[in-house]
């Protein structure tokens, strides 16, 4: 989708180590969820310190062009690991409880580099630094910033804001115009998002859902509300994705309780 009514300006256990105390882990065995989370084995990795653009996440490029930025964040931390090794250091606070037990929190860094993975998406504008009082990267944010680097030579939102479905949230980018807000929303917001690749769950925002502490439902091929759900909010490739998101499975999608002897 091209914006041609304006023109913006410029713009297993697995055949490798698992990674506890910052022992190397084969790129083999490793896969890139998104543009901040690596998963080894069963164990996935949030890259700590920093948030990048969902997968299903669009923004506008320096062209005024529709841009799959969340994608394109996945393709930048590949390319960053180069097939290398990886070291992460596990920063969880608490990473042998129930909750932590497959969901960790790292500083991880490829073979031969000196900057962390985490530091470098930041530097190239594929991911923004994180809302934590820290604020380990903001320097590199604000170097990348100026430079109109990586998302920030268009227009987007942030990745929290966007999982969060704040279709009123700040617009950030070198190319962001006042005067075609509506436009530029429209956008970043479409009524009916692409699925991405390998993408297929399909998730929906829903006000029922906070009655379990959720704020959408997920709903997968094969149940009788996939269908059903023809505008989705948002796209997931795996359950474990739409969980950290927020959102739970649609009740019709689980098997069907047992009866009672």
């Amino acid at each position: 989708m091209r914006l041609d009514v304006f023109v913006l300006p410029v713009w297993s256990l697995m055949m490798l180590t698992i990674i506890l105390a910052g022992s190397p882990v084969s790129a083999a065995g490793l896969v890139v969820r998104d543009g901040d989370t690596v998963q080894i084995g069963d164990v996935t990795y949030k890259l700590d310190g920093i948030d990048a653009p969902e997968v299903d996440q669009m923004c506008i490029d320096n062209h005024a062009d529709a841009w799959t930025c969340g994608i394109e964040a996945r393709n930048q931390l590949t390319a960053l690991i180069k097939g290398r090794n990886v070291r992460c250091e596990d920063v969880n606070e608490k990473p042998n409880t129930a909750n932590n037990r497959k969901k960790r929190v790292g500083i991880c860094t490829a073979e031969g580099d000196t900057m962390s993975l985490n530091q470098q998406l930041v530097g190239t504008g594929f991911a923004v630094s994180g809302t934590s009082i820290k604020g380990y990267y903001r320097d590199d944010e604000a170097v990348a910033k100026e430079d109109s680097k990586g998302v920030w030579k268009g227009c987007f939102v942030a990745p929290q804001e966007f999982r969060l479905g704040k279709k009123d949230g700040k617009l950030l980018g070198a190319s962001c115009r006042d005067d075609r807000d509506r436009e530029i929303r429209a956008v970043l917001f479409p009524d009916e998002p692409t699925m991405p690749p390998s993408c297929s769950i399909k998730g929906k925002f829903a006000v029922r859902a906070r009655v379990t502490g959720n704020i959408g439902i997920y709903h997968l091929q094969g149940c009788p509300s996939y269908a059903a759900t023809t505008k989705p909010d948002r796209w997931f490739c795996t359950e474990d994705d739409a969980q950290a998101a927020g959102f739970r499975k649609a009740f019709n999608c689980r098997p069907p309780s047992k009866p009672k002897p």
